[in-house]
This record gives C-alpha cells, structure tokens and sequence, in this order.
C-alpha cells in the first residue's frame, strides 16, 4: 500500500470532530477505498484547551489556521471553520498558493469565492472539493459534475435548507404559527439560537449558487439570488394551501432565461412556494434536502437526504479526501475556471407563473373591492378568493383573504401589490408566494 495521504484540519466543533472519528472509526475501510491510509498530522481552532471529548495529543497544534498550509508533508487541509471570508478564507488561500489540496464544507465562500479559490487550485495544479457544503453528505455535487456530464441541466429545483423546511412540516402538523414552531425547533436543536440565515433563506441561497455555477458552467453568483425567507407563512397559509392541493416549501429554483440574439440569462431564486401534492419536491418532509434537476437527456432526477449534521457533513467531506488520495479530483466547479461564463441576471419581473395571495384587512364593507381593482389595475386576473371567517388579528380587526391568480408576470404582481401600499384596509404587509407545476 502507498504511503499514507496526510492531513490538516482547521475547525473543531461538531464537525471537524466528526470528521476525526469518522477517520478513526473506518480507518481500515477508507485505506482499503483509497488505496492509502489517510491520517490527519495536525489540528487548529480557536481554543487549545477545550473538552472536545476527543485526543488531540497525537496531532500537531497550530494556533493560526493558516499555519497548516505550511505543515510539511500535508497533502491536503480540511476547512470546516466557517464563514464567508475571516481565517477562513485565508486558509484556503494559502494552502492553495501552497500547492496544497482543499476540501471544505464552507457554503457561503464558496459561493462567495469560489471562482477566485478554482483559479488558484488551477494555478497551483491542488484541488478544491467542497461536496460537504451542499447537502452535506447526500452527493449532489458529485452527481450533476459526474454523473450528469452528457447532460445539458436546464433547470434545478431544491429544498436546500433542513431547519426551514422541519418549520414548515412541522406547521403542517401541529396547525401552530410560525414563531411557537420555530421556538419548538430551537429547542430540539433544529434551529441555531440565531436562525435568521435558515429561516430567511440565506443559507439556501449560497447552497443555489453552488448548484447554479456546476450546472450550468458559470462563475458563482450569490449576489444575484433573489431571496425570501419563511417568517411570514402563517399556519393558516398552510392550511389553505391544502384545501387547494398544495404544499409550502422553501424552495431554490435557478434556470437559463433564452434571449433571442443574445446569451441566456440567469434567473436564481430562493422563496417559499405552493406546490401540487403529485411534485416530486412536495414529499420531502422534516429535516431533509433534496434537489431535483432536469437533464436534457436524464429527464428529472432527484436525490435526497441529510443535508446537515455532524455525520452527515463529516460524510461528505471524507468522501472528497479518499477523490483526492485516489487522485481523482477535478476541475473545481466541473470545467476548467478560464472557460467558466459569467451570465447576466434574468429580469425576474418576466416570469410568468399562477400566485397565491394571502391580505389581512380590515373587516369592513369594500375591502374585497379594493382588492379586486388593484388587481385589475395591474393586470392580474383572479382565479379563486376565499374570505376566511374567523379574525386572524382580533385587536386590530383583521380577517384573512386569500386568492388564487391565473398566469400572470412577476411584474404584474409586484404592481398590483405597491397599488395597495398605504391602504387603510390592509392590516399587514400581504404574503405572496409563486405556484408551481409540475
């Protein structure tokens, strides 16, 4: 057997120890897959002295991350210390500049960095695998650069986010509001004390990004995901949507817009949606991802699974390091960073789809009618409107009216909605959500 394919690792919280015993615990069977023992030679976090319920005596101790890159005799570092730029990204930077391999779990550099990071590991003839950070360890990433490389992806669909989409099944469930959900979740650890990057859709939209640039051979652009989160979605939202057929679900979708004469553009979004009961995305319940795409030759595929957690993520990343200690690493975002396009972003406004729209207004003779003339204002044809009975805000006087619109521009529902901006008949900003087909 060759010589064993060595280590650093930068990050000690649930998941770099998770990695360490994952590599501990199927040491023989990852030799074996590999071809080569793999073992880490040196650690780095924050604290030295922490109770992390592991041995760190065998490894060499950095205090600064970026020290690994310069450890002799690594072949690679593991990054799962987090964050959009900070130690992080000085590390990948240097031990790219190294001549060092990379893998991370790191979503939101590499959305962020991504293009700038598959360069320098180009440069440097190193790798860049960052499985991990989509999915955790469901092989997505994999999947659409491998498994999927006769395929022109025309579009992708995805529940991208676990701690949402528990909120919203969970909802379905219990028939309870948002914020009593959420607080449910925080408390058995589904939720981060701090949810706004789950919950708002921020951690969904730099997990599109990835998908995006894979699929359809561009540069990362997170900046140009339109994105809305899940706080506003009321349990009666919900249970309306099932009267009607449909589930909600936070949903990232991202596809190329044709432009006669010119370059498709761009069209990423990240916002909760209704969708048929029959939708291949409707079914995935609780914590679970899942990412349907559709192949101009594969038709739809779709694959779930965890997409988050300690081994689920420690998954991902060990199976990026036995690729590498196979030497099977590729190009970082499936083409080489030179041929990588760089589209415009799609006017959002054109897209066409069917809406639901959920108002709170005051119970009062004319509301209905105020409704129905912004609509008709802007264009807008209404297809169905229920008044709910019961107030859904018994101190300000509010009821719930929901409708359903036929096909209609983005646009078009944005006008309809500014026209009631200021109306003293509206109790609350209203709720608007894309349904989706099949």
């Amino acid at each position: 057997m060759s010589d064993a394919f060595k280590l650093g690792l930068a990050g000690l919280g649930t998941v770099g120890t998770g990695v360490l015993r994952l590599l501990d615990d199927n040491a023989d069977l990852l030799a074996a897959r590999a071809g080569r023992p793999i073992e880490v030679v040196a650690v780095s976090a924050r604290t030295r002295g922490r109770d992390r319920g592991i041995d760190l005596s065998g490894y060499q101790w950095c205090d600064d991350p970026a020290d690994l890159a310069q450890v002799e005799g690594l072949d690679a570092v593991i990054e799962v210390m987090g964050g959009t730029d900070g130690p992080a990204l000085d590390l990948a930077r240097a031990s790219l500049s190294a001549g060092r391999s990379v893998v991370t779990a790191n979503k939101a550099m590499i959305a962020t960095h991504g293009f700038e990071l598959a360069q320098a590991a180009e440069a440097a003839g190193a790798a860049l695998l960052f499985e991990a950070a989509v999915c955790a360890g469901t092989p997505i990433l994999q999947t659409m650069r491998d498994g999927l490389s006769a395929n022109r992806i025309d579009r992708i669909e995805g529940i991208l986010n676990g701690t949402s989409n528990y909120i919203l099944s969970a909802m379905e469930r219990s028939g309870e509001d948002f914020g009593e959900t959420l607080a449910e979740a925080q408390r058995l650890g589904y939720a981060e004390a701090d949810p706004a990057l789950d919950v708002d859709g921020g951690d969904a939209a730099h997990k599109l990004a990835i998908l995006a640039a894979l699929g359809f051979g561009l540069r990362p652009d997170f900046a140009g995901v339109e994105v809305n989160g899940i706080r506003d979605v009321r349990a009666a939202d919900i249970a309306q949507a099932e009267r009607l057929g449909y589930k909600i679900r936070l949903v990232a979708m991202a596809d190329l817009v044709d432009r006669p004469g010119e370059a498709p553009a761009l069209l990423q979004r990240v916002r909760p949606c209704l969708l048929p009961a029959d939708h291949l995305l409707a079914g995935i319940d609780g914590p679970t991802n899942a990412v349907l795409t559709l192949g101009d030759q594969s038709g739809p595929i779709l694959i779930q699974g965890a997409g988050a957690g300690s081994a689920a993520t420690a998954s991902g990343i060990v199976a990026d390091v036995v690729a590498l200690a196979r030497g099977q690493a590729r190009a970082p975002l499936a083409v080489p960073a030179g041929q990588l396009a760089v589209a415009e972003r799609a006017d959002s406004g054109a897209r066409e789809a069917r809406y639901y729209l959920r108002f709170v207004v005051a119970d009062r003779p004319g509301v209905l009618a105020e409704l129905a003339a912004a609509m008709r204002d802007a264009r807008v044809s209404i297809q169905s409107l229920i008044q709910e009975g019961e107030g859904v805000d018994p101190e300000a006087g509010g009821i719930m009216v929901a409708l359903t619109t036929h096909r209609a521009p983005a646009r078009n529902i944005r006008d309809a909605l500014a026209r009631l901006q200021g109306s003293q008949s509206i109790v609350e900003p209203p709720l608007s959500m894309p349904i989706l087909q099949d």
